[in-house]
């Protein structure tokens, strides 16, 4: 009797363990599900309208005339006469040369045409000296041809003094070497005493036109068809007469105040780099006295180019598009404020949003913050748009 007690109570334990798992103790009830609460999410609206573009490259400024300054006569260096790296203007005296061996060569040339015309003129009287004896047969006609060829050739030779002449004088106006543009100079090359010659030792500086400026970019051949195939198909439409706005973004990003257009594009690809070259030209006026806010040649810049729609597109913010196994999507709220999961085409970027190519129509509710927590059909709470939260943000600023 007393070796059963302990079995009768492992048995009781036993069937009441056993009705504890299976809930089947007497008064015990299942509890119901909590309800899960709506997600509060920010949204924007998906509207199709017109929207303007901008197309970018990388590009380099360059002189719209750079002018290298030469000597144009043989002699010596007497002076530079401007700063190095300075503005100069247009006819501005740069260098100075020795002028005395040109002003010898011009009064000797001078000399020269006045015993020529000397010459010319005894020829003259001459000629008519003897040309009415010969009609009096007073003196053979062998005189006469004499004295007209005397008379012609001191003729030609009073025309030959004055081209020395002419050429002495624009040797000796050589001596002073003007600037022929409006531009910055350059560091000069020779030296005071320094022998100046023909070729390459004639260089002495150049002279940079900055205004207006150059600014050269390269498309490759895919942007090109690519372009041209986006056109054909109506995603984008381009400006009257492709009069695209160029505007530039300097290094500190920063945007340079005044816009230009594109005055040349290249006849062919380049067969080196497959790419087509292109040039806009901007005005580059002189905005304070040492230059600084002016563009120089040689600066790396990005372009822009304004003027392009893309018709009825549909933009959303970045940071509503998520990445998925299959690609990108995005969460909706429907009419019912479920959330609804939709697969979309994204295309370029436009600022801190992105273009929808397909997926999404004109007005439909597009979940931008809160999206990690959702789930579909999941019930959502619209706390804020995102236009409302962008007005917001100043105001929070301003108090």
């Amino acid at each position: 009797m007393t070796r059963a007690i302990p079995q009768i109570i492992r048995i009781i334990a036993l069937s009441c363990t056993t009705m504890t798992l299976t809930g089947c103790l007497p008064g015990q009830q299942e509890k119901p599900s909590a309800e899960v609460p709506p997600t509060p999410v920010t949204t924007v609206q998906a509207i199709a309208k017109d929207t303007p573009i901008t197309i970018e490259f990388v590009g380099k400024t360059a002189s719209s005339r750079r002018v290298e300054i030469r000597s144009r006569v043989e002699g010596f260096l007497e002076a530079r006469e401007y700063q190095e790296g300075t503005l100069v203007r247009e006819g501005d005296v740069m260098f100075q040369m020795d002028r005395k061996p040109f002003a010898a060569q011009l009064q000797a040339a001078e000399a020269e045409l006045a015993q020529q015309k000397a010459k010319l003129a005894n020829a003259e009287a001459n000629l008519k000296r003897v040309r009415p004896l010969v009609k009096k047969k007073a003196v053979a006609q062998k005189e006469l041809d004499d004295a007209l060829a005397m008379y012609r050739t001191s003729a030609a030779a009073v025309e030959a003094s004055q081209a020395k002449v002419v050429q002495a004088e624009l040797d000796l106006g050589y001596t002073t070497i003007l600037s022929p543009v409006t531009g910055i100079s350059s560091f000069a090359t020779q030296r005071e005493g320094a022998y100046i010659g023909f070729g390459t030792d004639a260089l002495l500086t150049y002279v940079a036109q900055i205004d207006p400026i150059w600014v050269e970019f390269s498309v490759s051949e895919n942007q090109l068809l690519q372009a041209r195939a986006n056109t054909k198909a109506g995603r984008i439409r381009q400006p009257d007469g492709g009069q695209y706005d160029v505007e530039i973004v300097l290094a500190d990003g920063s945007v340079f105040p005044e816009k230009g257009r594109i005055t040349f594009a290249d006849a062919s690809l380049s067969e080196r780099t497959g790419t087509f070259l292109l040039r806009a030209e901007l005005p580059n006026p002189l905005r304070g006295e040492d230059q600084r806010d002016q563009l120089r040649p040689g600066q790396f810049v990005r372009v822009r180019l304004l003027g392009a729609v893309r018709p009825n597109a549909i933009v959303v913010p970045q940071r509503a598009i998520q990445q998925g196994a299959k690609g990108s999507f995005v969460w909706v709220v429907d009419d019912n404020g479920k959330a609804e999961f939709r697969p979309v085409q994204v295309g370029p970027w436009h600022g801190e949003d992105w273009f929808i190519e397909e997926g999404l129509q004109d007005g439909e509710t597009v979940v931008v913050d809160g999206a990690l927590k959702l789930r579909a059909g999941a019930a959502v709470q619209v706390k804020a748009t995102e236009a409302e939260q962008s007005t917001e943000a100043p105001a929070k600023q301003a108090g």
